[in-house]
Order: structure tokens, then sequence, then C-alpha cells
């Protein structure tokens, strides 16, 4: 038998990684604004290529009634039930016929009515949406059938690990805040009556304060013209409610709540972080993102990549109109709650008590400009943004200027940023899970507080 020689195996060519270039600009936008007669504020911006308009209609809804929470989110998922001109198959109907789609949504700042429409029905749209904020009639049967089903929703969503979790943080946070009573109780729900929906919507579904924002291929002032002259009969009387700043955080050793039988813990942080305006906001989103705001960050290098003991572990700021706030997520299995926890800070530590690299600067910096400009390439993205901006006072001249406000952010001021916001003492962790499990190896890391018992 002839014996075969070995054959060396044939090595891959490696070619070096190209660097990344310098961040392509984005072409700006121009808007045209308008404060109408009723105090409703619209914003429009021509965005061409797409024979479509986005439309976002943003009214201030937060209130410091125990009640709103459970009244605000059912109105919102009646508010296209029917009007004084079409019942709810009617109105569907019509809102298809144009080739649109509308959409509400409330949360503890707004009520927000979105959609889209093929550019030549956007005149008839707005019509549509003219009669529903003027003669929106909240049926009976239909508000019975939504407020059932929103109570069978809200029980399956307080059996899940991510809505509890949350819960508990914001009540950790916020106290007596209406922030911290994001989610309605089922039996709240299930009292609410059509007749207190539509004074809820007299008293609050107000042009003054709201902001209309149109986007999409259209020509601004005549749009301007045609909403102006179509929403100048919602003349309710009333002014916007401001929320209370949010309080002051006293951070405290890690909450306990315990949910019995659960085989995986869901860690929480929270704590307080600068808003879109503020002079330092850019450097702690560039430094968060190195933290743990995208997936090429040291917190998914640590215990997702390097340990294993979450899939995707996420941190990320918050903006709402109160104030805004930072948040650091994971969830992982009871044995390893204490190391993760342990791990977590540990990460944190590094970020206030060592200046973050060049290379990780650089990385970030043109990450968080290339994803700004993707949010905002898309009519909906753009229309979405100008939005959600709009919620805390800010708009186009934030969008523009801000690229510019990220590039100038120096080592010195990401560390400065992270000494500040990201340090753990700054952070008030709560952990949900199996008491049973967790609560020793958690006490190993130090004191640990459980809720008070009502």
């Amino acid at each position: 038998m002839t014996a075969l020689a070995a054959v060396p195996a044939i090595q891959p060519e490696r070619r070096p990684v190209p660097g990344l270039g310098p961040a392509p600009k984005a072409k700006q936008p121009t808007a045209t604004e308008r404060t109408f007669g009723n105090g409703l504020h619209a914003v429009a911006v021509r965005r061409t290529g797409v024979p479509l308009v986005e439309v976002r209609l943003r009214i201030p809804f937060g209130s410091t009634a125990a009640t709103h929470p459970a009244r605000a989110s059912l109105l919102g998922e009646a508010l296209l039930a029917g009007t004084a001109k079409h019942t709810q198959v009617e109105l569907a109907e019509a809102v298809q016929a144009l080739g649109a789609h509308l959409s509400v949504s409330v949360d503890s700042d707004r009520l927000l009515l979105g959609g889209a429409v093929l550019r030549p029905g956007l005149p008839a749209l707005l019509d549509l949406i003219a009669e529903i904020l003027t003669t929106a009639t909240y049926p009976t049967r239909e508000v019975a059938l939504e407020r059932d089903r929103m109570v069978e929703n809200l029980a399956v969503a307080r059996s899940q690990p991510s809505v509890l979790a949350r819960e508990a943080l914001r009540r950790r946070l916020y106290g007596d805040h209406p922030y911290a009573r994001e989610i309605p109780l089922p039996e709240t729900v299930a009292a609410i009556t059509p007749g207190q929906l539509r004074k809820l919507h007299a008293d609050r579904v107000i042009p003054a304060g709201a902001v209309l924002v149109l986007v999409g291929d259209l020509t601004p002032a005549r749009v301007l013209d045609r909403a102006e002259s179509v929403l100048s009969p919602w003349q309710p009387e009333g002014k916007p409610r401001a929320l209370p700043r949010l309080p002051a955080l006293v951070v405290r050793p890690p909450l306990l709540v315990h949910r019995a039988g659960s085989v995986q813990s869901s860690i929480r942080l929270g704590g307080s972080a600068p808003g879109r305006a503020d002079e330092a906001y850019p450097s702690l989103h560039l430094a968060n993102y190195i933290f743990g705001g995208y997936f090429s960050s040291r917190l998914v290098e640590n215990i997702r990549e390097d340990k294993g003991y979450t899939y995707s572990p996420h941190s990320r700021i918050e903006h709402a109109a109160a104030g805004s706030s930072l948040i650091v997520e994971a969830d992982v299995a009871n044995e390893v709650t204490a190391p993760a926890l342990l791990e977590i800070g540990y990460e944190l530590g590094r970020m206030a008590t060592l200046p973050v690299s060049e290379q990780e600067l650089a990385d970030v910096r043109q990450y968080a400009i290339g994803t700004l400009a993707l949010a905002t390439a898309t009519q909906a993205g753009l229309a979405s943004m100008l939005s959600g901006l709009a919620g805390t006072g800010l708009g186009l001249e934030w969008l523009r200027a801000y690229p510019g406000r990220l590039a100038a952010v120096t080592r010195e001021s990401a560390f400065a940023a992270a000494q500040r916001w990201l340090a753990p003492a700054a952070l008030s962790p709560v952990v949900l899970g199996d008491t049973e499990q967790i609560a020793g190896p958690l006490g190993v890391l130090g004191p640990y507080e459980l809720p008070e018992q009502a």
C-alpha cells in the first residue's frame, strides 16, 4: 500500500477590513410651519419619491388623575369606533377607499392619531380626521367590545415578566408621578362607561398645544391652507395640562420583586438622563452606545458574547415630556442573576472611572449619525421623528443641528457624561424573579430591599 503524503491545508487569504469612511451628508429637509387660529401648530415637509403623505397628529394627553391611564387607553381604542356620520365599519371603509390607513395610540404624554394616504386622497383623509376629532360618538356597543378586549389583553400583559419588571422599575424611579402608572389595571378599565369617554374627549382632545405633522409628496403652503380650512371647526375650549417634572432620583439598594416559579430573572436599572436639548446629551448618547446601546457594546460583549448569561442585554435613553431616563435591561437564568448584576455594575464602573478609547468613540459616532440618517430617510420615519420631537418642544432645527453636535463630542465630554449618568451609584436596580432562588446569591453582593406589603 502506497502511503499518501499529507496535503497541507490551504489557508484562505485574509484581506484587511477597510476602515470606515466619512459619514455621508444627508440632505436636510426644510419645513413650512404655521399655527392655526384654533391653536393647532402644523408642520409640512415636502419629501418626494413615493406618492404618499404621512400624517401625525400629536395631542398632549397627560394627567395626574389616578384613573386617567385606563380612560385614556380605552379612548384611544374607541376613538375610531364611530362618528356622527359614519359607523365604525363605514369609517374603516372610507379610509380604505382612499388607499390610506389610520391608527390611534396613547401613552403617558400624548394621544397620537397617525397614518398615511396616497397623495390624491389627502384632502379627504383630513376631512375624516376632522370628523373624528369633532363628532366621535363612542357608541355603547363598540365601547363595550373594546373594553372587554382591553381587559383580556391587560390580564395577559400583566402576566409577562417584561411588563411586570418595567412597572416595578417605574414605581421605583417615579414614586407618585403619573409615569409610574403607565399600564392601567384591568378592573379600572372594566368600570369605564361611554359617557366618561365622551367627557374625556370633550375636555382633552383639543387643538391647543397639539402638533400636526405632514410629510410627503406635497406642496407645503397649499396643504397647510387645506388643513387649516378643514380643521378650523375643531374649536373645543381648554388648555393642555403640563405634567410635573420627574422627581429627583434617590438611589437605593436593589429591589427584589417576587415572581413565583420563574426560571429567569428580569434585571432592570434606571436613572435620570439629560433631555435632547441639553448640552451634555450628545456626549451621553455616545457613551451609552459604548456601554450597552448597540450590539457591539461593552455590555453585549461581556455578558452575552463572553459569558453567555443573556441573549440581548441593552441600555437606552427614554425621552418624555416630564423628563428623560436611562434604562438598562437584561433577562438571565436564575443561577446567573447575581453574576450578571455584578458584571453590569462592573461595566458601569469602567465607564465612570476610565475614559473610552478614541476608536470606540469614532465607531459609535458614525453609528449614531448613520442610524439617525436612516431613521429619517423615509417619509414615515421623518414624520414620526418630528412628532416625537414636538413632545419635548423641539423640531426640525434640532434634527438639522444634531449630527454636528455628535461630531463635536470628545473623549473628555463622553467621560464626564459617563461619570454623571452611567456610574453604578447613579442607577437604581430592580430584579424580578423567584426570590427563593435568587435572594441568597444576591445577598452576597450586598443588601437588597423587598416591596412594601400593601
